[in-house]
């Protein structure tokens, strides 16, 4: 039976290096060094820690890389833990088309497949590719009505691209991967509603594990219904208002999504990229203190006000999705990273935090911002931001994520490895053994 199901996982399963453009190429490799950075930077935060040592006691013996620690874990809890490290501090990547984090469900779960099954780094780059096309497809397909309803679309769409990546260096056959599809839309979840909480890590963890699940369970005989996303129960008709069948396979091996996926210059989720560049612009301007604003109105997507007027934060974790501490921290200190995002950072800016208006602007562009600074002196500031920095259209070069891994090693005591790490992923077709990369993300195993 010909259906959306069959040719999707029909693509996955033949799809082969020659067949992917080297600007294709590029995009994933750029991906995985950014998310390799994330990885790194959240590997150690409270609530992976928390994970680590709870899930730990039912840690089975295994070979897979839990990164920056020595100890080692079977494949499903490897995936687990690193897929939360590499989110949590939502500085992972952006699908601007669905506004998913394409490559934390993905990249630790084949990292953890690696450890079961040899991988060369080319099988890595097709299976990561392949995965991550196959949920930004999805993605696309219940957008924009899935987010707005409160689903957080990287876990919800991550367990396929996790289940696509792993079913293809499993080598399932179309049909079987369909079945894939089937086990892993029946674990699809995860909820806004949890952003700025540890609760929203784990829907990310369990994905990249969800979908290892499925297509390990697939390749078993595992069965499922014919058109688990097509279906009129299906995944897309349950998690979408009026889902787009057509982008699931629309130029499919012709467009690639990986196209479409952003890289942050700061930790703080997408839509407050271009307020922290208007921040840092008027501290230029010199305004380096709150008070000397009485009042701030944005324009912007109506995500910026729904996702992030949130003006009362006393936490780090859910500072990175407020407007107002995004402002304020970036006045005050004329940076954004990720001490400016954390517990302390939000004491300092609580009852300094300007009043702020948002214009919804329905058209207009998630990575750009016009805002109107509205100063004590009378005087009113206005600064627009056409794109901000790391979007597509003002993209983070490869010296700037490069920069980034080795901030983020450095974060987690891992400097010494963040040059080789850079050096292998961009030589990853030549790379024998990708437990080699996966190696250099963690301590020396503790024997």
């Amino acid at each position: 039976m010909d259906t959306p199901e069959i040719r999707l996982a029909g693509f996955v399963g033949a799809v082969a290096l020659p067949d992917i453009p080297e600007t294709v190429r590029r995009a994933a490799k750029r991906a995985i060094l950014n998310v390799l950075a994330t990885l790194l930077a959240g590997a150690r935060e409270p609530a992976v820690d928390k994970a680590f040592a709870v899930l730990g006691r039912h840690n089975a013996p295994g070979n897979a890389v839990l990164a920056t620690r020595r100890e080692r874990a079977d494949p499903l809890f490897a995936a687990f833990l690193n897929a939360m490290a590499s989110n949590i501090h939502d500085f992972d990547d952006t699908h601007m088309g669905t506004i998913l984090h394409p490559s934390s469900p993905v990249l630790p779960a084949l990292l953890a497949r690696a450890s079961e099954k040899p991988m060369s780094g080319a099988e890595l780059l097709v299976a990561f590719i392949a995965g991550v096309e196959v949920e930004c497809r999805i993605g696309r397909a219940i957008s924009p009505s899935h987010y707005a309803r409160g689903w957080h679309i990287t876990s919800t769409c991550g367990v396929f691209g996790s289940a696509a990546a792993c079913g293809r260096h499993d080598g399932l056959t179309a049909e079987r991967m369909v079945a894939a599809f089937a086990v892993a839309g029946v674990q699809a979840c995860g909820m806004v509603e949890a952003l700025g909480t540890m609760a929203k890590s784990v829907s990310v963890g369990n994905a990249a594990r969800g979908g290892m699940v499925a297509a390990a369970l697939a390749a078993e005989d595992f069965d499922g219904p014919p058109t688990p996303l097509t279906g009129e129960r299906g995944f897309l008709n349950l998690y979408a208002d009026s889902p787009c069948v057509a982008s699931l396979t629309d130029d499919l091996g012709e467009r690639w999504e990986l196209t479409d996926v952003a890289y942050k210059p700061y930790p703080v989720g997408v839509v407050l990229n271009p307020l922290v560049d208007a921040a840092l612009e008027l501290r230029a301007r010199g305004v380096t203190r709150p008070e000397e604003i009485a009042a701030v109105t944005f324009h912007g997507h109506p995500l910026l006000r729904e996702r992030t007027d949130r003006p009362g934060v006393t936490y780090g974790r859910l500072s990175q999705v407020s407007a107002q501490h995004a402002l304020t921290i970036a006045l005050l200190r004329g940076k954004a990273g990720l001490a400016e995002f954390d517990d302390a950072a939000v004491t300092e800016t609580m009852g300094r935090r300007p009043e702020c208006r948002f214009v919804d602007e329905a058209g207009r562009d998630p990575s750009s911002l016009s805002m109107a600074a509205r100063l004590a002196s009378g005087e009113t500031v206005t600064i627009d931001i056409p794109a901000g920095r790391g979007s597509l259209a003002n993209p983070m070069s490869d010296d700037d994520i490069e920069n980034k891994l080795r901030a983020c090693a450095g974060l987690s005591g891992m400097t010494g490895n963040a040059d080789a790490l850079i050096e292998t992923v961009w030589s990853l077709e030549t790379l024998d053994d990708v437990q080699r990369l996966a190696a250099l993300c963690a301590l020396p195993e503790q024997r």
